[in-house]
C-alpha cells in the first residue's frame, strides 16, 4: 500500500488551565492517503477540531502536544515556525467553517486567494492577479476578472466560501482539511461548495480530511470514517461498513437520532445525557453513562476499551461490540390531532414587509427591500407549519411581522380572528401571552446576569401574573416540563449546555401558557443528538398542552419530522405549499425540487442514483428583484412567460397543493 500522506500516532492535545491540563485530544492514530476523503465526525468537545488545529500546528501557546503527527517529510510536533509555515503554504489547505472570519475584510479577495502563493516565493507578484482571476474561475465564481478586486463584505456566503476553497486550493496541496466547510451555508449553496470541493479533490488527487456534524455529508463524500467521543476515536473504518453495521453504541446511536429525508417521520431515539466536559470526563469508558449497552457493567466504568478489529478494516473501542445490535427500531412519529374545519388560530393575508433605502446626507429614500412580497399563511389549533427557503427568503421576517417585532407595511395578520397588524404597543403586549418567539441562537436569546429561574419569570413579572400562578413553584413545574430538573433554577446561562439553554428558552415561552410557539431554528445550532431532544420534547409539549406551531427552518430533515404542512418561500413570496408527505413525495415547483435533490441523505448506498439539481447563481438581491417570476434566473424550466410575468399561487391538478409556477410539474417533466 502507498504511503499515507498524513499519519498520526498516539495524538494527545490538552491545554493548560489553572493548576492542571485539560485533555481535548487522548492518543488517537489516523493515516489519511491520496485520493482519499476522511471523514471525522462527533459532537461538540469531542476533539476534531483541535485533531485539525494539531495537524496544521495551529494550536493555541498553551497546548500541550505528545506523539506524533507527520505529514509528508515534516514532523509538525517539532518543527520550528518557519518550517510550519512553509508547510501550510505548500503543503496543506484549510478551508474552515465561517468564511466570515477566513477572509481578512479589508484585503481584495483576489489579493487573498494568492497571498500564500506569493509570501513563499511560489508565484512572481506580476503574475498574481491572473492567477487569482484563474483560481475563482476554477471555483465557478461569476464573474471572476470583476470579484476579483472586490472585498470579502460585496459576497454572498457561497461566494465567500467558493473565495476559501480558491485560496486553499491555490497551492495544489497534498493536505485539504475541510472542517465544519457548510454548516453555515443553505442547503442549495452547501450542495454547490460541496460539488466544487469533490470536483478539485479530484482533479489535484489530494488527500481530505472532513470534519463535520452531518452524516449525510459523510455518506455522499467520505470513503472512511473516523467517529470521536470524549478526546478518542472510538469506531474507525469504511463508510459503508460503518453506516450499514455500527459497532460502537455512539455510532449508532448517532445514526438512529439523526431526522432523514428519505423516508416516512420517525420518532427519534436520542443519545440520553450530555457529552461530557473534557475537564470532567467519566472514568474507563468516557460514553459509559450515556450507553445502553454498558447498562452499569462495571468493566465500562472502569476500563477505558482499546481501539481494537471487530472486521477487516473497521475498528471499534469498546468492550462489548458483539453486543450493538443493528440501529434499533424507531417507531413511527404520531403527529398532532389536527381539526381541518377548525378555524385559523392564525391567518396571513397578503402580508407585504419592506425596508427602506436610504442614501445621501439626508438620507432620503431611494428604494425599498422587499422581504415579504405579499404571504399568506394559516395556522390551526394544534398544527405544524413548516417554513421553509433559503437565508434571504423572508421567513424570519415574516415570524417577527406576526409577533410585532417589525412593522407590516401592507396586508393582515389575524390571530383568532381578530386583526392584530397594528395594534398598539399595549394591546400588542396582551396578544403576546397567546403566542411566543423561540429564538435560534439559545446562547444570545438568554440574558447572561439573570439566573435561569428569573429568565423563565421574566415574561410572568412583565405580565403581572408571577405570584398568581404560584411562583417558584410554577417555575419548577416549567422546569420539569422542558426535561430541566428544579434545582437548575438558581444556575447562570453559562453553566448550562447548548441543548440546555436551548430548554430554557422553550420554558420561558411556555410561562404565559401560550397557543402559538413561533419556532425559529430552534435546533439549527445543536449537535444532531441534541436536536433528536430538543425535537421530541417539541412534539410530546404540542401533543400535551394542544400548541400550534409556526416551525422555521432550513434543515428540511427536521421539518419532515415535525410539520403537518410545509409552505416553501422564495424571495419573499410563497412558492408552493401542501401536506408535508406530498410536497416532500411529490413536489412540483422546479425550486423545492432543487431544495429537496440537494439535502445529503446518510445513506452511503444511495451515493450516485440520486438525482442532485445544483442551481446556478446566488439568490437575487431583493432590492432589485428580477422581473416576472422572480425563480426564473435560476430555473431550469424557465421560458420568456417566466421573465414577463408572475404566476399565480393555485391548486395543482390532482394533488393537495398551491404552486406559483407556469411550468409546475413531477421531477424530470420538461
Amino acid at each position: 500500500m502507498a504511503e499515507p500522506i498524513l499519519r498520526v500516532r498516539d495524538l494527545a492535545v490538552g491545554f493548560a488551565a489553572g493548576s492542571g491540563v485539560v485533555p481535548a485530544v487522548r492518543g488517537i492514530d489516523l493515516d489519511v492517503f491520496a485520493n482519499e476523503v476522511l471523514g471525522i465526525v462527533g459532537e461538540s468537545g469531542s476533539g476534531k477540531s483541535v485533531t485539525a488545529l494539531a495537524v496544521t500546528g495551529l494550536l493555541a501557546p498553551n497546548a500541550r502536544v505528545s506523539g506524533s503527527i507527520r505529514l509528508g517529510d515534516v514532523e509538525v510536533t517539532t518543527a520550528d515556525a518557519e518550517t510550519l509555515r512553509a508547510m501550510r503554504g505548500r503543503d496543506v489547505g484549510l478551508v474552515f467553517q465561517d468564511p466570515t472570519t477566513s477572509l481578512n475584510p479589508v484585503l481584495q479577495v483576489g489579493r487573498q486567494v494568492i497571498e500564500g502563493q506569493v509570501a513563499h516565493g511560489l508565484l512572481p507578484a506580476h503574475q498574481a492577479r491572473a492567477r487569482a482571476v484563474e483560481k475563482l474561475r476554477e471555483v465557478d465564481m461569476p464573474d471572476p476578472e470583476g470579484r476579483v478586486t472586490q472585498y470579502p463584505h460585496q459576497f454572498s456566503g457561497g461566494m465567500r466560501q467558493r473565495a476559501v476553497i480558491a485560496m486553499a486550493m491555490a497551492g495544489t496541496p497534498r493536505l485539504i482539511i475541510a472542517d465544519e466547510p457548510t454548516t453555515a451555508l443553505d442547503v442549495t449553496v452547501q450542495a454547490q461548495v460541496l460539488a466544487l470541493l469533490a470536483r478539485r479533490q479530484a482533479e489535484t488527487g489530494a488527500a481530505v480530511i472532513l470534519i463535520t456534524h452531518d452524516l449525510g455529508v459523510v455518506a455522499e463524500m467520505a470513503h472512511r470514517v473516523a467517529v470521536m467521543y470524549g478526546g478518542r476515536i472510538v469506531e474507525q473504518g469504511s463508510v459503508g461498513e460503518i453506516f450499514r453495521a455500527p459497532r460502537h453504541p455512539y455510532t449508532a446511536a448517532l445514526l438512529q437520532s439523526l431526522p432523514r429525508i428519505d423516508g416516512a417521520a420517525q420518532r427519534l431515539v436520542p443519545i440520553q445525557g450530555q457529552p461530557p466536559s473534557p475537564s470532567r470526563l467519566p472514568s474507563g469508558c468516557s460514553f459509559h453513562p450515556r450507553c445502553g449497552v454498558a447498562r452499569g457493567r462495571a468493566l465500562c466504568a472502569a476500563e477505558a476499551p482499546k481501539l481494537a478489529s471487530v472486521a477487516p478494516g473497521h475498528e471499534a473501542a469498546c468492550h462489548f461490540s458483539g453486543e450493538v445490535a443493528e440501529v434499533p427500531a424507531s417507531v413511527a412519529a404520531a403527529p398532532a390531532p389536527v381539526t381541518e374545519a377548525a378555524p385559523p388560530l392564525l391567518a396571513i393575508e397578503g402580508l407585504r414587509v419592506e425596508f427602506p433605502l436610504r442614501a445621501g446626507l439626508l438620507r432620503r429614500k431611494v428604494g425599498a427591500v422587499r422581504a415579504v412580497n405579499g404571504v399568506d399563511l394559516v395556522v390551526r389549533p394544534g398544527e405544524t407549519l413548516g417554513l421553509v427557503g433559503e437565508s434571504g427568503c423572508g421567513k424570519t421576517t415574516t415570524g417577527r411581522a406576526v409577533m410585532g417585532l417589525v412593522r407590516a407595511t401592507g396586508g393582515r395578520i389575524l390571530f383568532d380572528g381578530a386583526d392584530i397588524t397594528h395594534l398598539s404597543r399595549e394591546k400588542m403586549r396582551a396578544v403576546r401571552r397567546q403566542m411566543q418567539y423561540v429564538f435560534q441562537d439559545p446562547f444570545a436569546s438568554l440574558n447572561p446576569v439573570l439566573t435561569a429561574g428569573e429568565v423563565v419569570a421574566e415574561p410572568l413579572r412583565i405580565h403581572g401574573l408571577y405570584d398568581e400562578v404560584g411562583g417558584t413553584a410554577r417555575i419548577g413545574q416549567l422546569f420539569e416540563m422542558v426535561g430541566l430538573s428544579p434545582g437548575m433554577v438558581g444556575r447562570y446561562p453559562h453553566e448550562f449546555s447548548g441543548g440546555q439553554k436551548q430548554r430554557i428558552g422553550i420554558a420561558r415561552a411556555l410561562a404565559l401558557a401560550p397557543r402559538l410557539l413561533i419556532l425559529d431554528e430552534p435546533v439549527a445550532a445543536l449537535d444532531v443528538s441534541i436536536q433528536a431532544q430538543i425535537v421530541n420534547l417539541l412534539q410530546d409539549l404540542q401533543r400535551e398542552l394542544g400548541l400550534a406551531y409556526l416551525f422555521i427552518a432550513h434543515d428540511l430533515s427536521v421539518v419532515r419530522q415535525i410539520a403537518g404542512r410545509v409552505a416553501v418561500m422564495y424571495l419573499g413570496r410563497i412558492v408552493e405549499e401542501g401536506p408535508t408527505a406530498t410536497l416532500f413525495d411529490s413536489p412540483v415547483h422546479p425550486y423545492t425540487q432543487s431544495l429537496l435533490s440537494a439535502v445529503p441523505v446518510p445513506d452511503p448506498e444511495a451515493r450516485g442514483r440520486r438525482r442532485r439539481i445544483v442551481l446556478a447563481g446566488e439568490i437575487p438581491n431583493p432590492a432589485r428583484p428580477p422581473s416576472g417570476c422572480t425563480f426564473h434566473p435560476r430555473c431550469f424550466r424557465a421560458a420568456a412567460r417566466c421573465a414577463a410575468e408572475v404566476p399565480a399561487f393555485v391548486p395543482y391538478p390532482g394533488l393537495p397543493t398551491h404552486v406559483a409556477c407556469h411550468h409546475a410539474g413531477p421531477q424530470g417533466a420538461a
